[in-house]
């Protein structure tokens, strides 16, 4: 089975011939579905999000006293976890590519190695959180790691604090369940993304990772992290440690300056602005749009540090030639993904979950470029396009949505067309993020973040097209579409598509949970995973 059906299967059967008899017969009732099922019923990552809002940032200083318990309720001390020799990795944009493209690196310069890669979210399966050489771990494995930390928490449940749920959140579970399956398999490396700012965030117990970086700065969860850049800084520059590298990128001074003090503060062996490489620039690199030079670079300068912190290996060479194929064939589903759709040739899936403004523009770079609908200039006119859209919350909706739009107007311009922006998409859908049309979700897909109030009516999608009718009061009210559900707005792309009359270009922005949804209802899996 190809790792991109196995993605979408649902069910494997649970190899047991060498575990001893009594675990076999428990595990032999436990499947990679209640595994995921037993996962959501934990606290989402939305929800918890919206209770440090609610006390004002105060679970914050839990967050990791808590986390170091969970580690060693499940038979870990923090020093284990040096063993993993990670990367660490955070920033407001670009901290999953920059991910990508250090793993990718390290994979092709020392392909002996067993590489282990931790980010998020997920776009179709869980298991895509966890990957070893590049490859999601198989259904068999996740459940059997996955039970071997829910067992393990639900046997020890003695707390240090009273106060410490007996269970963690679903974040810090998959975190956990990262862990021990990275230590599990014996990594030789582990690039591990941050979840939310860093300071704070679960990923953040490694007590000696090799090296840490940091992508570019900008305002993203401003109620948790802090509502100016000075204040964010100080989150993200949490991740740097005593007698370990800290690396980033060109930031705006009042961030630059908080990063190069904490860098002091919390003792790192140095702090490094990454040089530009010479010739990079010139490269195609595997992940689309111009922003991503700037990741590109920091991970080559992470993949040099560390490469030469484990192995003492000096590399003199500015790009290395396993450097050039790393980058050139990194994959990051999801992000400025260009996707023709395998059942409906016509059809041709622009997906980006860019859900920040700073990430909205990028994706409008690469959207309104000769890379993407201006790709074939003289047949412009002969294309339908069709915006599918979503976020968390309608209120950002204009803010989000007037961005995109005057972004559209600039690039268009840039490229030779003048004219209302809004005219780029004859379509606009806002939909909920809910998998199917009868209400259901994918079981990896299921969210529990939705109020319910809010999901009954609509009421940020309303807020949405609302937003895009004041944006746009010319745009003809019967091509803006509510809908309940990913599969109900997949059927308009279909309906267009049917009529034959034109090819269709879909952009699919806003959402990672909405890009994911579009994946498996559209039937993408095999060509976009």
């Amino acid at each position: 089975m190809s790792l991109l059906s196995s993605l979408s299967s649902r069910h494997l059967s649970v190899h047991t011939l060498s575990l001893p008899a009594l675990f076999r017969r428990t595990m032999a009732t436990r499947t990679y579905r209640e595994a995921v099922d037993h996962l959501n019923s934990l606290q989402s990552n939305a929800a918890t999000l919206e209770a440090v809002r609610a006390s004002g940032g105060r679970l914050s200083q839990f967050a990791i006293p808590e986390m170091v318990e969970y580690l060693g309720r499940i038979g870990y001390s923090t020093s284990d976890l040096n063993k993993l020799n990670v990367v660490h990795i955070t920033g407001t944009k670009g901290k999953g590519s920059t991910s990508a493209f250090t793993d990718s690196i390290i994979r092709r310069a020392r392909p002996d190695w067993k590489v282990g890669l931790y980010t998020s979210p997920h776009l179709v399966a869980v298991r895509e959180r966890i990957r070893i050489n590049g490859a999601p771990i198989s259904e068999e494995l996740f459940t059997k790691y996955f039970f071997e930390v829910w067992d393990k928490l639900k046997q020890n449940t003695k707390t240090a604090n009273p106060q410490t749920p007996l269970m963690p959140g679903y974040f810090r579970f998959i975190t956990l369940l990262a862990f021990h399956t990275f230590l599990e398999l014996k990594v030789d490396a582990t690039i591990l993304e941050v979840g939310v700012g860093g300071r704070y965030d679960s990923t953040n117990i490694v007590p000696k990772p090799i090296v840490t970086g940091i992508t570019a700065l900008g305002l993203d969860h401003t109620s948790i992290l802090g509502k100016t850049l000075k204040e964010i800084a100080w989150q993200k520059a949490g991740i740097f440690k005593e007698g370990v590298p800290a690396l980033t990128v060109e930031q705006p001074e009042e961030g630059m300056a908080v990063l190069e003090e904490q860098a002091q503060e919390l003792k790192a062996s140095e702090f490094l602005v990454v040089p530009s490489i010479p010739g990079l620039s010139d490269l195609k690199l595997g992940l689309a749009g111009s922003h991503q030079y700037q990741n590109a670079t920091l991970a080559v300068h992470l993949a040099k540090k560390f490469l030469t912190l484990k192995t003492s290996e000096s590399i003199e060479d500015d790009l290395p030639p396993s450097f050039v194929e790393g980058l050139k064939a990194t994959k990051w589903p999801g992000r400025c993904q260009t996707v023709v759709d395998p059942a409906h040739v016509h059809t041709t899936w622009f997906l980006d979950g860019a859900h920040t403004l700073e990430s909205l523009q990028c994706c409008m770079q690469w959207y309104v470029s000769p890379d993407a609908a201006l790709r074939s200039p003289e047949d412009f006119e002969k294309r339908s396009r069709v915006l599918m859209f979503n976020c968390t919350s309608g209120r950002s909706g204009s803010s989000f949505l007037g961005a995109m739009l005057k972004g559209a107007a600039e690039l268009l311009k840039t490229h030779g067309r003048e004219g209302d922006p809004a005219a780029l998409f004859d379509e606009v859908v806002f939909c909920a993020n809910v998998t199917y049309a009868d209400g259901g979700f994918k079981g990896d897909l299921t969210t529990l973040a939705i109020p319910e109030a809010d999901l009954a009516h609509l009421k940020t999608q309303h807020e949405l097209a609302d937003a895009w009718s004041s944006l746009a009061p010319t745009f003809p009210k019967e091509k803006i579409h509510v809908l309940p559900s990913i599969e109900h707005a997949v059927n308009v792309v279909r309906r267009l598509n049917a009529s034959g009359e034109k090819e269709v270009d879909v952009l699919v922005a806003g959402s990672l949970h909405l890009v994911g949804g579009v994946i498996e209802v559209a039937g993408l899996s095999d060509v976009a995973l």
